[in-house]
């Protein structure tokens, strides 16, 4: 099942269930913090995106990008080292040594000064 809530699916990732409602204010935080890196790095709408809840989606964050799939994993990650970190440090120095690498890769995607945003079609209208 895919699910497009930002929320729901961390909290998928994390392997909490989804009817769990105990750690969405803790979660929404971490992913809001999360979300503003990657619009620091270029995607998403140039004004930032946040979360609430469960209604913000993905689509409406990378819009229908499929070349930004890394973007999701970057935000997990990120979430998963302050809400369950590993106890190992092996594990943490890996996360954060992938965390540097998916955003290498979010940076170089796009050229410096632009804003990967998540309808395609709004830079023409801007021209």
């Amino acid at each position: 099942m895919v699910i497009d809530s930002i929320l729901d699916s961390i909290k998928q990732q994390l392997g909490i269930g989804l009817d769990d409602t105990s750690f969405d204010k803790e979660l929404v935080l971490h992913i809001n913090g999360a979300l503003m890196v990657m619009t620091q790095l270029g995607v998403g709408p140039d004004e930032g995106f946040r979360i609430t809840g469960t209604n913000e989606t993905w689509a409406q964050f990378l819009g229908d990008r499929t070349d930004l799939e890394l973007v999701k994993s970057d935000v997990f990650l990120r979430v998963k080292l302050i809400f369950d970190p590993p106890t190992n440090s092996f594990l943490v120095n890996a996360i954060n040594d992938q965390i540097k690498e998916n955003d290498w890769r979010i940076e170089v995607w796009h050229e410096p000064g632009t804003h990967i945003k998540p309808d395609p079609d709004s830079e023409s209208s801007d021209e």
